[in-house]
């Protein structure tokens, strides 16, 4: 098994489920400007949509888009989705909300050419989406007691919204800590290169949050 990744992508997310399942595989990393992988291989070749994930199966399949990625990590590895009669439901409602309405609309961050009245707006639908999840966080994780393949792809978002500057609630800043001291995602972060967050002191994050208030 393979996975095709970018360092801090959400990808990133894909790492950790995979620690998590105890799960041998290789990672390559792909040059998202030139589209090339780490070994010199046209990324567009085995990924035509050209960006991250792609997770390569033994028997050969490709697996593409972190959500089908994460879902079938957590097919094939029960105890990293929520369990009970509706599990794989609630666990795909939550990888569908955190994909289509918060991961999405970080797009202006990602973009040189958009403008800073489409980053802010973008700032404040992210602030507000991560404000609707705060009620969904259980004892400790998105889903109570267990850790799920949804917590890694939650987990990769605020990342990114602590590295941009946008509010996060104080109520998720506990989570978050929770999540970046297990050990799947020490090692994740890592073999991408990644330092370890450091949450803002409690002032610094209300100037942030009135910065984009």
């Amino acid at each position: 098994m393979k996975l095709y990744y970018a360092p801090g992508a959400c990808s990133l997310a894909s790492r950790i489920s995979l620690h998590e399942a105890g799960v041998p595989a290789k990672f390559e990393r792909v040059d998202l400007r030139t589209r090339m992988t780490q070994q010199g291989y046209d990324y567009n070749s085995i990924n035509p949509k050209g960006y991250v994930p792609a997770l390569e199966l033994d028997d050969g399949e490709t697996v593409t888009e972190n959500l089908a990625v994460l879902s079938l990590i957590a097919d094939q590895h029960p105890a990293l989705g929520p369990g009970g009669q509706l599990g794989r439901t609630r666990l795909l409602e939550m990888l569908a909300f955190i994909s289509t309405e918060l991961h999405k609309s970080f797009k202006p961050f990602f973009h040189r050419e958009a403008s800073s009245a489409e980053r802010e707006r973008a700032a404040e639908a992210i602030a507000d989406r991560l404000t609707y999840l705060c009620d969904r966080i259980g004892a400790l994780y998105l889903f109570g007691a267990r850790f799920t393949v949804a917590d890694t792809y939650l987990f990769v978002t605020l990342r990114w919204a602590m590295a941009f500057g946008i509010r996060v609630p104080l109520s998720l800043l506990g989570y978050f800590e929770r999540v970046e001291a297990r050990p799947a995602v020490r090692r994740a972060l890592a073999e991408e290169g990644l330092a370890v967050a450091r949450p803002l002191p409690h002032s610094e994050i209300e100037r942030t949050a009135t910065a984009a208030a």
